[in-house]
């Protein structure tokens, strides 16, 4: 089933509201404020839409925030059009709460049973653009990757222009990175966008490197999919990702017993046709403070002006849509 202009076009207004919501909260300090006015937001919006929705990955256990829950039915259970989705309201809390940068509202939608499911922990990623396919894989040598990047994209190693997100687990590898030579770009949160980036070819990043939450490495691979680019990646149990401590020991456990009953494995490499089994896939981002892809929300006495990222895989195509609400 191709996903229609008209849902597609109802899929990107899901991100809009969620991030106008969220604006309400941009430099607040209460990232779970923002976080929850983005999902009832999107979830208000998403049960407006005439289609049958699932969410196969939501956002929200990580942190003990708001969520739109793994299984959760949104939509019109009676429609035609079955979809899974996966879901972001914020990728960027903190910067929301801060009024920092890169704030996004996300979502990737595909038809039913074409999305991974899997619980919300931490996952490791590898992401980078068509020119680089099928050129690096997560089993190699961090400086292997580096060398097989260089070679595809025929770029010198010193040239090379990987983002990462700036957490203490990745400080080590930022430092072999950096000493074979390769350029860090330190994201404080929000890898989705970076994923973005490194998919489209006019932009610096050449690869996306890390570990961060699943909910944002199916969405990444829904891009990497749409825009012709690659992936891979493998979950990781919360004592891997933030220390083997007693709490983390309990977290890991539960994590374990999910991913049994979803018929996944912690440590085991997921290709993008794993993730992602078909190019009918819809992404949608509306930035809620400024990006460099777009301008965050703006207001003024009269209005508010959101702008939004729609990508349809089905055709490789990339809108950009600006909407002005007056008052």
């Amino acid at each position: 089933m191709k996903i229609s202009d008209e849902l597609a076009f109802a899929i990107a207004s899901v991100t809009e509201v969620a991030a106008l919501a969220a604006f309400d909260w941009v430099g607040k300090q209460d990232k779970n404020a923002a976080d929850k006015a983005a999902v009832e937001a999107m979830r208000n919006r998403l049960n407006e839409i005439n289609f049958q929705g699932q969410i196969v990955i939501g956002e929200g256990e990580i942190d003990d925030a708001p969520m739109l829950y793994i299984g959760e039915k949104v939509g019109n259970q009676s429609s035609d059009y079955k979809l899974d989705i996966a879901v972001d309201p914020i990728d960027g809390t903190r910067m929301v709460a801060s009024n920092e940068h890169n704030a996004i509202a996300v979502l990737a939608a595909a038809p039913a049973g074409t999305l991974l499911q899997a619980p919300d922990m931490y996952m490791e990623k590898l992401v980078v653009g068509p020119a680089a396919k099928g050129a690096v894989n997560l089993d190699n040598p961090l400086e292997k990757n580096l060398e097989y990047l260089s070679a595809a994209l025929n770029k010198p190693i010193s040239s090379l222009s990987i983002a990462i997100l700036d957490k203490p687990r990745h400080q080590h590898i930022m430092q072999i990175l950096r000493n074979f030579g390769a350029n860090v770009i330190a994201i404080p949160d929000g890898d989705v966008l970076a994923s973005l980036l490194a998919v489209l070819p006019e932009h610096q990043i050449d690869m996306m490197y890390g570990t961060g939450g699943a909910p944002e490495g199916i969405i990444s691979a829904a891009i990497a999919r749409a825009l012709g680019g690659d992936m891979q990646a493998r979950l990781v149990s919360r004592t891997q990702a933030k220390g083997d401590n007693i709490q983390n020991q309990l977290l890991a456990e539960q994590e374990a017993l999910r991913c049994h009953q979803m018929g996944v494995n912690i440590g085991e490499i997921l290709t993008l046709e794993a993730m992602v089994s078909t190019d009918n896939v819809i992404f949608a981002a509306t930035a809620i403070t400024p990006t460099i892809l777009m301008d965050g929300i703006s207001h003024d006495s009269y209005s508010r002006t959101a702008n939004t990222l729609l990508i349809n895989g089905h055709n490789r195509s990339l809108k950009t849509i600006n909407n002005r609400y007056f008052n």
